[in-house]
């Protein structure tokens, strides 16, 4: 059975929510998944400064904490993460920046990855961000399963071929159908993973 990883980081819970959907499309393939957070490191006076921040915070603190132990599990990963000026949240670069022990050893070779994003408006770097986090995966030896145009929900949720990406508006509302195209790169996440393995 193919093993999935789905790693996200969410401040008020879009993120979560598209990890997921990733999580039922890729159980749905026939995968086995571990849905996990990237810890959070922002000082608590921040996350209290945003009622949405902290409630997020609490209502998911039982989903376990992403380690490099589930990197090393995993044959594939699908990582969810907002936008931060184009590029991934500090949290996910201090994550990822801790993996240099699997890299250097080989560990992350050939492992399948895919990734998804969000921003408050349809051209706030979701793209970039999907792109900043491949580069890392490159480094890896990692094989990047982005969705391309492989099937017609892709094109439901605004057509972006590196990975599913969705606008949010102020109150936390999603402005894209993307639950399809989420669960469709999962499902092609899985079976690259499986073609990986064979």
């Amino acid at each position: 059975m193919t093993k999935l990883a789905v790693i996200y980081y969410s401040s008020t819970g879009t993120n979560y929510k598209l990890a997921q959907w990733a999580k039922e499309g890729a159980e749905a393939a026939g995968a086995e998944v571990k849905l996990l957070r990237v810890a959070e490191t922002a000082p608590q006076e921040a996350i209290n400064e945003n009622p949405a921040w902290a409630k997020h915070l609490e209502e998911t603190k039982d989903v376990p904490i992403a380690t490099n132990d589930d990197l090393e599990w995993a044959d594939g990963f699908i990582f969810s993460v907002p936008t931060r000026f184009g590029n991934v949240p500090a949290q996910v670069k201090s994550f990822l920046d801790a993996t240099g022990g699997l890299w250097f050893n080989g560990k992350l070779v050939n492992k399948a990855v895919s990734a998804m994003s969000s921003a408050q408006n349809p051209h706030g770097g979701q793209e970039a961000t999907i792109l900043n986090l491949y580069t890392t995966m490159f480094h890896w030896g990692a094989i990047v399963a982005q969705p391309g145009y492989s099937d017609p929900s892709i094109f439901g949720a605004g057509g972006n071929p590196y990975g599913t990406s969705v606008t949010v508006d102020q109150d936390g509302n999603m402005q894209e159908d993307v639950e399809d195209a989420v669960k469709h790169q999962a499902k092609r996440t899985v079976d690259i993973a499986q073609r990986i393995n064979q």
